[in-house]
């Protein structure tokens, strides 16, 4: 998916020395500087790729208090962005048999846990709700780097990408899952890489 969800996510063992000074703060996701993918298994000869294009998110961070970092995000269904879609297909997919957008126009992701795994890596889970239903979604987070301030924007900029997959049966929307044994249709796994900068509060 092209934000879901952005991600809360971050090595928190490394960050103090990693991101200085950045006092503890509400980080709005900079919708120029992030994308949400998503792909997905097709009939055992391709993984179809597409995204989203409108999405938001806030994280609460800082480097004081990196074990009280907390994401949440949304994403807009009527966003999905597809790659030459046939006459008809982008309705079909936001119709009621997949995205159903027009009774479940928000996809949510709130973050619960933060396990570091490395200098710059986390294991981040959170609990996702998409077509009226919740379940938990893990994703791997790597810390890309970021600063307090920099001289052309009087404001911290973090940044960061996740990796993660979801069961899109879990949700409601098992259309076209394949029956076992067989690729004879859409996969229920559904694999995506999300790229998200944040940007803190302006200094006064």
């Amino acid at each position: 998916m092209r934000t879901l969800i952005a991600a809360a996510l971050l090595p928190l063992p490394a960050l103090a020395q990693d991101l200085p000074d950045i006092a503890f703060q509400t980080l709005t996701l900079d919708p120029a500087h992030a994308t949400i993918t998503f792909r997905v298994d097709h009939l055992g000869f391709s993984h179809y790729t597409a995204g989203f294009d409108r999405f938001a998110a806030t994280l609460d961070f800082g480097t004081d208090r990196p074990q009280d970092a907390r994401l949440s995000a949304e994403i807009d269904v009527a966003s999905l962005d597809l790659p030459s879609p046939p006459d008809g297909f982008l309705a079909e997919l936001l119709g009621a048999n997949w995205f159903d957008a027009a009774t479940h126009p928000v996809i949510r992701f709130t973050s619960d846990t933060i396990t570091p795994t490395g200098g710059t890596t986390a294991t981040v889970t959170g609990t996702m709700q998409m077509l009226g239903v919740s379940s938990p979604v893990t994703m791997e987070v790597t810390f890309n780097g970021g600063y307090p301030q920099a001289e052309w924007e009087p404001y911290a900029r973090i940044g960061f990408s996740a990796r993660g997959s979801l069961s899109r049966s879990a949700f409601g929307m098992a259309i076209g899952v394949p029956p076992p044994g067989s690729t004879l249709g859409v996969g229920d796994t559904v694999s995506f890489a999300i790229e998200a900068e944040f940007i803190g509060q302006p200094k006064p």
